[in-house]
């Protein structure tokens, strides 16, 4: 896969993080320390690691159907894109790629851990249009649900490891003290 036909991965960090809040934590999630450094660094580690183009969406936009949106129409002439959220410290590099390399047999690819979606969600070109026009909460699950998904089994267990409370903060760091 060429770079100039490489899906870019849309990291989103533009949410608001209550339910961290909620749950007792501090501040934004995506800057709560992992391991003595951010969320959000780990996040962008593993997308750095694995070598595609990436675009981080933190503008602050009101849902993740605008988020994406926003992220679709900055990088409008990928070859497709990847949307990871923020907040999924510990997905591996190597997931990213797999994702990406099945857009070559699906227009849209959900990566699955055990039996559990994850993400990043991977979005095939023909996608563009319906994806720089999102808005709203719900994210893109309207255009998910209108194709016909590839299911990709994925054995890392950081593409359903999202950080939503402090108790997600605490699993995600003996997750990564058991792996490291």
């Amino acid at each position: 896969m060429s770079p100039a036909s490489s899906p870019v991965v849309l990291v989103l960090a533009s949410g608001k993080g209550e339910r961290f809040v909620a749950s007792g934590g501090k501040g934004s999630k995506l800057q709560a320390l992992l391991a003595g450094k951010p969320v959000l660094e780990h996040t962008l580690a593993a997308v750095r690691a694995s070598g595609l183009p990436f675009h981080v969406e933190d503008a602050g936009h009101p849902g993740m159907g605008d988020s994406i949106a926003a992220g679709v129409r900055a990088t409008i002439d990928a070859g497709g894109w990847l949307v990871l959220p923020g907040d999924l410290p510990l997905v591996a590099p190597a997931s990213l790629r797999s994702v990406a390399q099945a857009l070559a047999q699906a227009s849209v690819v959900l990566p699955m851990h055990r039996g559990t979606r994850g993400h990043p969600v991977g979005f095939g070109v023909e996608h563009r249009d319906a994806l720089a026009a999102l808005s709203g909460a719900e994210g893109a699950a309207a255009i998910v649900r209108g194709a016909s998904p590839l299911r990709l089994e994925i054995e890392d267990p950081g593409i359903v490891t999202d950080i939503d409370t402090v108790d997600d903060l605490a699993r995600a760091e003996r997750l990564l003290v058991r792996s490291g």
